[in-house]
């Protein structure tokens, strides 16, 4: 049995929670069977069971393409290229990026299609803001693809009753499949040299936010809580590739006024190597995630398998990787009911964030009970050789039918 696997992320252009989603199930599924990766960039390798390819877009397609467009027309451009050819059983396809290109392999080829979804267009309208009218292609595309997938997976529960809320398809075509951790990549480490080349002293506590500057993570609502974080208390950003000049001015702005208040505000704008995130989680007093917007939401596993408490929104997948009280702390989100997924209060949240933060410095046994129990947690629940046997066991079923 061969699957391929279309993704838009891969090492080590890998930006967010998809791109390490594939990298390590690619991985794991390549010790019980063959994989092919396709991926938008220029790699190149072959291991034992696993080979990847990079695909370089067409930009004479969108070449004058207005706002939003041309990262749309250079996508569908190596969607084309990703199917022109098969010798795969299967095709894997990761966000809507590489969905037509799934769609169009089921159809030339005659191969299952699985798609996994890692978040929902319509539960992402602040993707107008970077897109323009391209969202309503992105929208189209998924919505396609889920129709017309063999299988879709979802990293959660919550993005199960997601997809059936969005999407007229039948329950018995959504498969919950969580995402996991490498659990010996991801653990507690003692150096501190990445620390305090960045500009933060590893003896005080610090709150660790870990990011893209977007509207889905936020951020901006942190920024806003920074002035009730206990002032003791340093606050590391590390938060890179905003996705709008609007959102990248809205950040410098409260940064500006934060540290105006405050001389204990970093901000780390680059994407930083693993092995220095790893070292990052593994000090921090407190680890907090104020997505808006979370499937599942992988940095918070990983924060866990690391060592660091979590204090995070109460969203989404985020209900069943934390366990309130025992592996961290979650904070109530009720969205507006104008579809923004914007808090209903954001005042109120920021407030709330900012209080759950600060119990958990204040209380240094409920850090250290959070500790342990976050890490046996990732343990016991997020294996990534565990979700790569269910994928294999899904893959079988699909081809026996």
């Amino acid at each position: 049995m061969k699957a391929v696997f279309y993704t838009n992320e891969y090492p080590p252009y890998t930006y967010g929670g998809a791109g390490v989603a594939v990298e390590y199930l690619t991985r794991e599924l390549s010790k019980l069977m063959e994989v092919e990766v396709r991926c938008f960039g220029d790699q190149r390798s072959r291991k034992r069971n696993l080979r990847v390819t990079g695909y370089l877009p067409w930009k004479e397609l969108s070449k004058g393409a207005p706002k939003g467009f041309d990262k749309a027309l250079e996508a569908l451009s190596v969607n084309l290229q990703f199917c022109k050819d098969n010798t795969a059983d299967l095709v894997h396809c990761h966000t809507w990026y590489t969905n037509l290109a799934g769609f169009f392999a089921k159809i030339l080829h005659g191969i299952p299609f699985v798609m996994t979804t890692h978040s929902l267009e319509p539960l992402r309208p602040w993707k107008r803001e970077q897109l323009g009218r391209a969202y309503d292609l992105s929208r189209w595309i998924e919505e396609n693809a889920v129709r017309s997938a063999d299988a879709v997976i979802a990293v959660s529960k919550g993005m199960k009753d997601d997809i059936l809320s969005c999407y007229d398809v039948p329950a018995s075509k959504v498969h919950v499949i969580h995402n996991g951790i490498d659990l010996a990549e991801y653990a507690p480490s003692a150096g501190t040299a990445a620390l305090r080349r960045r500009g933060v002293d590893p003896s005080r506590p610090y709150v660790l936010f870990v990011g893209r500057i977007t509207r889905q993570k936020g951020i901006i609502h942190l920024v806003n809580a920074i002035p009730r974080i206990d002032p003791g208390a340093q606050i590391v950003l590390c938060a890179g590739a905003p996705d709008t000049r609007e959102i990248a001015a809205e950040m410098e702005a409260g940064v500006a006024r934060i540290r105006a208040e405050r001389g204990n505000v970093i901000w780390i704008r680059e994407m930083l190597p693993k092995r220095e995130i790893i070292e990052f989680y593994s000090h921090a007093a407190v680890f907090c995630c104020p997505s808006i917007y979370e499937p599942f939401g992988i940095i918070n596993v990983e924060a866990m398998a690391c060592g660091a408490p979590v204090v995070a929104s109460a969203v989404g997948g985020i209900l069943e990787v934390v366990a309130p009280g025992t592996t961290g702390l979650l904070v109530p989100f009720t969205p507006r009911r104008d579809g923004t997924y914007e808090p209903r209060d954001p005042g109120k949240f920021s407030r709330d964030l900012a209080g759950a933060v600060n119990k958990v410095l204040r209380d240094p046994a409920l850090r250290r009970k959070f500790v342990e129990r976050g890490r046996r947690r990732a343990e016991e629940r997020f294996a990534w050789s565990g979700v790569a046997r269910r994928t294999h066991d899904l893959y079988k079923a699909l081809l026996r039918r």
